[in-house]
């Protein structure tokens, strides 16, 4: 991923829930939101602990019109994410174990994004072949670090 200014504080919740078991994830980072063309973006690095080492995870969250929340992310496991409201997609998802094949519905996409900063609300479901996943839901809020008073 191209090197981007480090000018909002990012903190991310990630929830989900299989046979009535709820994990929750949170991450704050800081990274990069813009708009170009009517299509909005928010740029992190994910810095994940793993048994062979430490690694890195770009992340660009892209959203498209009202409807329709991309998460694209590289490194070692790749992995494109497509959540459209009220739709079903299959989207690939590398893992250390190998890729997998997973189908996700989404039915709550929900945003409110300024150069000041904002958030984003998405829930979706996750199918592994014809096999219940799990329920899933994330918030991104952004604030914008001010010059004065970065990190």
């Amino acid at each position: 991923m191209e090197e981007h200014k480090k000018d909002y504080l990012i903190k991310i919740t990630g929830k989900q829930t299989v046979d009535g078991e709820q994990d929750v994830i949170e991450l704050e980072t800081t990274g990069h939101y813009e708009e170009k063309d009517g299509v909005r973006y928010i740029y992190y690095t994910e810095y994940v602990e793993e048994e062979d080492g430490d690694s890195e995870r770009d992340t660009v969250v892209k959203i498209e019109g009202d409807s329709l929340v991309s998460i694209i992310r590289t490194g070692d496991y790749q992995s494109q994410l497509m959540l459209e409201l009220d739709s079903q997609h299959q989207c690939l998802y590398q893992t250390p174990f190998g890729d997998l094949m997973i189908n996700v519905f989404t039915n709550v996409v929900d945003f409110d994004l300024t150069s000041d900063g904002g958030y984003v609300n998405v829930e979706y479901s996750l199918n592994f072949n014809t096999d219940f996943g799990s329920e899933n839901e994330f918030s991104i809020e952004l604030k914008r670090l001010s010059a004065a008073n970065p990190l």
